[in-house]
């Protein structure tokens, strides 16, 4: 998740698996360009930085990184044509992913992360392992959680690699647990309720607090298509399940028009 972004309806894992709606294309686009200009994006990013938002911004992050400054709906508003572009691309370009990447200031992270998820259509299962490279590259919480859409689109699109998120649940990193455990987030009633029981079963016990979070997170999210399902299974594990995930998990519990509520959005 970009720290830096307003609140918005995230797609649907039949959206994300289909690719959702073809997103609208300015009318004066190039109808044969079809490579994105990425050293004219990086370019244009780095001219419309704001030293004083950069400073503000490192703070929030705890100074663990540089920013150039761009709040996200800027940040947007200059990839929005670029991406448009890319969309049309025959496959997706990792040189530039890599370079953004590579790049000191933290919004090349998030333009990497949205690029990926715009571009989700040509993404293949092989692209899993890339995207899990850049998860442990440079990882805090902001990066490994704007990974998490592009994730959740490629597993989605190719169900037999739900026993590679199995593998994820109990990788070293916990950043990889993490995305491991939120990548059904927003399935609703497609959602493998077995694979995300095994998953957080799997991540049981542990005393890390970004662990502990997506746990709540997982549960809370899916308790809004099903919270008979999530309140058995917390109450089946409430000797183990911190009281982090316990109290994010049931949020929505217990309370039936907050429930509908959410189930909506």
């Amino acid at each position: 998740m970009d720290p830096f972004e307003s609140s918005e309806e995230h797609p649907s894992a039949h959206e994300r698996a289909s690719g959702g709606q073809e997103e609208f294309l300015d009318s004066t686009m190039d109808p044969f360009d079809t490579h994105m200009d990425g050293a004219g994006l990086i370019g244009e990013l780095f001219g419309a930085g704001n030293p004083e938002k950069a400073v503000q911004m490192a703070a929030y992050m705890r100074d663990q990184f540089l920013f150039l400054g761009l709040t996200t709906p800027e940040r947007r508003a200059i990839t929005k044509s670029y991406f448009a572009v890319a969309r049309r691309d025959p496959r997706p370009d990792w040189a530039f992913v890599a370079q953004c990447w590579a790049l000191p200031h933290r919004e090349f992270q998030y333009v990497a992360a949205d690029y990926l998820f715009a571009v989700r259509k040509m993404l293949s299962g092989e692209d899993l392992e890339r995207v899990r490279a850049l998860a442990i590259s440079k990882p805090w919480w902001d990066s490994v959680d704007s990974l998490q859409k592009s994730v959740s689109h490629i597993v989605a699109a190719n169900p037999e690699l739900k026993s590679v998120m199995l593998q994820w649940a109990v990788d070293e990193s916990f950043w990889i647990r993490r995305l491991a455990i939120d990548h059904q987030l927003t399935w609703k009633h497609l959602t493998d309720e077995a694979l995300l029981a095994k998953i957080i079963e799997l991540n049981l016990g542990s005393t890390q607090f970004f662990i502990n979070k997506a746990i709540g997170w997982a549960l809370r999210d899916y308790s809004k298509s099903n919270p008979a399902w999530v309140g058995e299974f917390i109450e089946a594990h409430r000797a183990d399940l911190s009281a982090l995930s316990i109290r994010e998990g049931s949020k929505y519990l217990g309370n039936t028009d907050n429930t509908a509520a959410a189930a909506t959005t």
